[in-house]
């Protein structure tokens, strides 16, 4: 978890191409899948423009409304096989066609297990069903708490033409470092709660650790995203 906010350098757009998406439920749309050069980590992280983005750029450029974007953190577990030990899955899914609906963007960000890798992250796991939770355990191995940080997202943002944002996010930490990074954070609106039997623990974790917004009582369930997409339109 980043402590202070270093100068963030320019990056540029190095690739656009647009794919055809479907989720295994059915649910498809298309994105502008942007690349970039110059990132501060140096990794491969990927803008997806979803929806009509360019018109809700263009619109945040008059002052209007800024995009929907969510910084989503890679979960192979959880994004590709389905894994319940986490809400990454669902809250992708979510925030796929969330954005689609108003225009804006998903950043998937190469950050398997908050920072520490994929290995790592199992080897949490394993910590884990020995009775830590998910931030002790990192800790045990070694590891910080959460190692990401969104100086790269913002830079990503920022090439795209992207300084204010309506945040898609459970997390108050993104919020705090896209805003310390120059990507002025206009709202935070909160994803669904995706809670099963295999994932309360960690959710826990998450609401009274680092203060996520989750209401686990009133839990949203998935893949019936047709009254939270339909809340936000007629709000």
């Amino acid at each position: 978890m980043a402590t202070d906010f270093p100068a963030t350098p320019s990056a540029t757009v190095r690739t656009r191409v647009r794919v055809p998406l479907r989720c295994p439920d059915g649910y498809s749309t298309t994105a502008d899948v942007l690349t970039f050069r110059g990132l501060a980590d140096e990794r491969e992280h990927l803008l997806l423009g979803l929806g009509d983005w360019e018109t809700a750029v263009a619109l945040a450029g008059r002052g209007g409304t800024a995009p929907l974007v969510r910084p989503h953190s890679e979960c192979l577990t959880g994004d590709v096989f389905g894994s319940q030990r986490c809400d990454c899955g669902p809250q992708l899914r979510e925030a796929v066609e969330r954005i689609a609906t108003t225009g804006g963007f998903l950043l998937y960000l190469r950050q398997e297990g908050r920072g520490i890798g994929l290995y790592a992250k199992l080897d949490a796991y394993a910590l884990q069903d020995s009775g830590m939770d998910t931030y002790e355990a990192n800790v045990a191995l070694g590891r910080g708490e959460d190692e990401r940080d969104y100086r790269a997202a913002a830079q990503m943002l920022l090439a795209a033409g992207v300084d204010r944002v309506r945040l898609l996010s459970n997390n108050p930490d993104k919020a705090v470092q896209l805003q310390g990074y120059g990507v002025a954070v206009t709202e935070r609106v909160p994803t669904g709660v995706h809670l099963s039997d295999a994932n309360a623990r960690y959710l826990t974790a998450k609401r009274d650790h680092t203060a996520h917004t989750l209401d686990l009582a009133h839990p949203v369930a998935h893949p019936r995203l047709g009254d939270v997409v339909g809340a936000e339109l007629a709000s």
